[in-house]
């Protein structure tokens, strides 16, 4: 399953490697293994499960979110192929 950047991302240009210029950290595309209380989930972005929020978005286990900051600010959409 492949997960596509939205065109307003893409627009900006290649991200990879950028970072925030707020507070240097990146956003990554993980996987929710795991909704938990609160907003909570578990989240796999390659290096194991790791505890995010998923307050802003309305995700669901399986879907692929962009992660920034420990909170997932979008979840992205799947593309065929």
């Amino acid at each position: 399953m492949r997960h596509a950047l939205p065109a307003e991302l893409r627009a900006v240009g290649d991200l990879a490697g950028e970072s925030c210029v707020t507070c240097s950290d990146t956003a990554v595309p993980a996987t929710v293994v795991l909704l938990l209380a609160d907003g909570l989930a578990l989240a796999d972005a390659g290096a194991g499960p790791e505890e995010i929020s998923v307050a802003l978005v309305d995700a669901r286990v399986g879907d692929t979110v962009l992660v920034h900051a420990g909170e997932a600010i979008r979840v992205l959409p799947e593309v065929a192929g």
